[in-house]
C-alpha cells in the first residue's frame, strides 16, 4: 500500500564541498542556488570582499558559516550599525526587513535559507554614505529567480554611477570597489 500515491519524492543529495569548489574557481558566480521552492530558498554564497550594502528581504534568514567567519553587519530599528560575528560551524538566525550586510572573504562560504518570494514582494539594497552615514542610493528588485543573482544586478546599477554613491548632504563619494 503506497500511503502517498500522488506525491513523487524527490530529494536531492548535495556536495556543499564540491559546490563551494565550483564557486571558488568563477570569478563571475557568488552564489549557487540548491533549490527554489514555494516555501523554501536554499543556496550557497561566497564573500564578496567589496559587499558595502545593506540588504532588506522580506522573509526569515538563516545563515549557517560552512567555511570562515561571516561578519553580519545590521541596522537597529534607530538606525545604528551593529556587527553579529558567526563563526565557522555556527548559525544565525534572523528575522524579516532587518538590513543586514553580510561580509566574509572571498575564501569563506555560507548556507543561506530562506522562503522564496512571494509575487509582489520586494528586495530593497541600501548604500550609506561612509562619512555621514546618511542614505546615498537603494536599488529595489522583485526577486523571482535567486539563480539570477539580484546582489550582483544591484551592485552593478550602484556602482555603474557616479550620482548613485555622491552623498547629497556632505558631497562625500563612496570609493569604488
Amino acid at each position: 500500500m503506497k500511503l502517498f500515491p500522488s506525491l513523487q519524492l524527490h530529494m536531492p543529495q548535495i556536495d556543499l564541498q564540491e559546490i563551494m569548489e565550483h564557486l571558488r574557481h568563477n570569478e563571475e558566480r557568488r552564489t549557487y542556488p540548491l533549490w527554489q521552492e514555494d516555501d523554501c530558498l536554499c543556496f550557497i554564497a561566497r564573500g564578496r570582499e567589496y559587499r558595502s550594502e545593506f540588504h532588506l528581504n522580506p522573509s526569515h534568514e538563516m545563515q549557517y558559516s560552512l567555511k570562515g567567519d561571516l561578519h553580519l553587519h545590521y541596522r537597529t530599528p534607530e538606525g545604528v550599525e551593529k556587527v553579529a560575528v558567526v563563526p565557522e560551524g555556527h548559525c544565525l538566525y534572523q528575522p524579516p526587513m532587518v538590513p543586514h550586510s553580510p561580509r566574509f572573504p572571498p575564501d569563506a562560504f555560507q548556507l543561506v535559507v530562506e522562503r522564496k518570494r512571494r509575487p509582489g514582494e520586494v528586495d530593497r539594497f541600501h548604500w550609506f554614505c561612509p562619512a555621514c552615514d546618511n542614505l546615498l542610493h537603494e536599488e529595489s528588485f522583485i526577486v523571482s529567480d535567486y539563480g539570477a543573482d539580484p546582489v550582483s544586478r544591484a551592485y552593478d546599477n550602484f556602482w555603474g554611477s557616479l550620482d548613485f554613491r555622491t552623498c547629497k548632504k556632505c558631497g562625500a563619494i563612496m570609493p569604488d570597489r
